[in-house]
């Protein structure tokens, strides 16, 4: 039988996720939105160059999707990703860390290959490519 036939071809092709939410960072990120002042859409992650390890996260409210952002759905809440970082970001784990003093959110990068003592910059080696055509 051929692929054709079987209906294999007109198969949807699977789609790989970028990035995930843990359930603490999904929840901060409601609360984020819901305190917003303005109508948001979801939160903009990316990455930019600086910082002493050479790239640091970005985060931003989005109140409308570009034309090329990679669109999360996860546990409820809407993630776009700049499509600029969407390969240093595969399989990343967004998360929330909470002490005494403070609350952030951290990154849980299996592209990350080294870390600035302060935390704020991150060393990034971009995933393959093949990685997502083989998704």
């Amino acid at each position: 039988m051929s692929a054709v036939s079987s209906g294999v071809a007109n198969a949807p092709r699977r789609r790989f996720q970028v990035m995930s939410l843990s359930d603490a960072a999904a929840e901060r990120v409601r609360e984020t939105i819901a305190q917003a002042e303005k109508p948001i859409l979801g939160i903009r992650v990316g990455v930019k160059n600086g910082g002493c390890a050479g790239m640091s996260y970005t985060m931003e409210y989005a109140e409308a999707k570009n034309p090329h952002d990679e669109v999360i759905e996860d546990k409820g809440v809407t993630i776009l990703v700049d499509p600029k970082a969407v390969l240093f970001l595969l399989g990343t784990e967004m998360d929330v860390k909470t002490d005494v003093f403070s609350s952030t959110f951290v990154f849980r990068n299996p592209n990350e290959t080294s870390a600035c003592g302060c935390g704020e910059s991150v060393a990034i080696t971009p995933a393959d490519p093949d990685v997502l055509a083989k998704a």
